[in-house]
């Protein structure tokens, strides 16, 4: 019996073949640690794809609704989900009952769901059992894990960058002269570069802005001869939107398109007009005028232009001393001079950034204003350039917008109004959530 109890004893103690049992443990344990690292990367890569997925078709969603109907954009997102993502290997990620377009709180973070919104929209991808297309499990399946259902959301919200609101935005080079001063909220933008030469001034909150700010062009004494200059300095571009929309809205315009032309404007009765000079009082307000002309320049002689919305195929030349205030001014000339103006052209009214009065010159070519051009709480945009020379203390609210450069000479102030400036605008997108 003695013997038997240490035999049992020893055969306790014997650790032979311990490690053998461990060493068994701990590959198991290696394999569900291994399963679970496979798993989670390829959970987190489903995930990233279908994020990416729900990304690029709110962009596209918002992007079209800027021109198209709802449904149409709708029909946008759901072609770009399926090229990132296609349903023959990824199911339905994207139906259209997962597109809402709304408004988006950014200080609290919530969505409120209007179709007939543009102003933003949320876009939710799926990988989902009830849609035959859950993100299936390799190893942890073995334990129970056999899929995931996973759903991503994205926001895109509209957005209008302020230097398209007000301010000197071109394609190519601004170019602006000396002693010139710029006060706080003004904006030079250029999506090639900026020169400038000497003794101007930056008041603080002004904007220069180009894509590398190393290539502003400037006089050996350019930086300790611009006040505040550095401090303006940005980097960054650009799409000309609003260029681009141009033709669009000139179609708008000639349609009589509600939400183009001023209330104080009849679209029922659009008065053709064929002459070459548009005398004091030919144009009374209130009405939409399409004017031809055989010499392929309109002049217009008149002291004021008020409350109209005009529109040619002519190059138009502004006579000495004519206010143009509460109107819009169209041609669809592609001359480098489509809008030219001699002398003393006023474009909006001198009214310290009142809430009315400004306009809205439109050209498919180019502007030059050779002398004493002053713009209050108004808008120039050109698909070629613009050129002028500014008179001394008129530029107050003033957006202009080119698709070539934009060339400033000597001696002007710049002055800024804020919302009050009479402006179309097109839209820019920007992931908000």
């Amino acid at each position: 019996m003695r013997r038997l109890t240490k035999s049992f004893q020893n055969w306790i103690d014997d650790e032979r073949g311990g490690i053998a049992i461990f060493g068994l443990y701990m590959f198991m344990s290696v394999l569900i640690m291994a399963g679970l690292a496979i798993d989670m990367s390829h959970l987190i890569n489903n995930k990233t794809r279908l994020q990416i997925a729900a990304d690029t078709a709110a962009h596209a969603a918002l992007y079209n609704r800027d021109t198209k109907s709802a449904d149409d954009s709708k029909v946008a997102a759901l072609a770009v989900a399926n090229a990132a993502m296609p349903s023959g290997r990824y199911g339905d990620v994207l139906k259209v009952t997962d597109i809402h377009f709304g408004s988006f709180d950014f200080a609290d973070q919530s969505f409120t769901i209007d179709e007939n919104s543009r102003s933003a929209v949320l876009v939710t991808t799926n990988q989902l059992a009830s849609r035959a297309n859950p993100i299936s499990s390799f190893l942890l399946q073995f334990i129970g894990f056999a899929e995931w259902d996973v759903s991503v959301d994205s926001v895109f919200v509209t957005y209008r960058p302020a230097c398209l609101r007000e301010g000197f935005v071109a394609d190519g080079i601004v170019d602006i002269q000396s002693n010139n001063e710029f006060w706080s909220g003004f904006c030079i933008h250029s999506n090639t570069h900026v020169e400038l030469n000497s003794n101007n001034t930056f008041e603080a909150g002004t904007i220069v802005s180009m894509p590398d700010e190393e290539s502003i062009v400037l006089p050996n004494s350019g930086w300790s001869t611009n006040d505040g200059l550095r401090a303006a300095l940005r980097e960054g571009s650009y799409e000309m939107r609003l260029v681009h929309k141009l033709p669009d809205i000139i179609t708008q315009l000639s349609n009589a398109d509600a939400e183009y032309i001023p209330a104080g404007i009849s679209r029922t009765d659009i008065r053709r007009l064929n002459e070459n000079k548009l005398a004091a009082g030919r144009l009374e307000p209130g009405y939409i005028y399409i004017a031809n002309c055989s010499a392929g320049t309109l002049t217009i002689d008149a002291t004021t232009v008020s409350n109209v919305v005009l529109l040619t195929p002519c190059a138009i030349t502004f006579s000495k001393g004519t206010i143009v205030e509460d109107s819009i001014i169209v041609s669809t000339n592609t001359g480098d001079r489509s809008i030219y103006a001699p002398s003393d052209l006023q474009i909006g009214r001198d009214d310290d950034c009142a809430a009315a009065g400004g306009s809205k010159v439109l050209t498919m070519g180019g502007m030059k204003f050779a002398a004493n051009l002053a713009v209050f709480g108004s808008q120039l945009v050109a698909t070629q350039n613009i050129e002028f020379a500014a008179r001394a203390e008129g530029i107050e609210g003033a957006s202009m917008i080119a698709g070539g450069l934009i060339s400033g000479t000597s001696n002007m102030s710049m002055g800024f109004c804020g919302d009050n400036v009479e402006g179309y605008e097109a839209e820019y997108f920007r992931l908000a959530l």
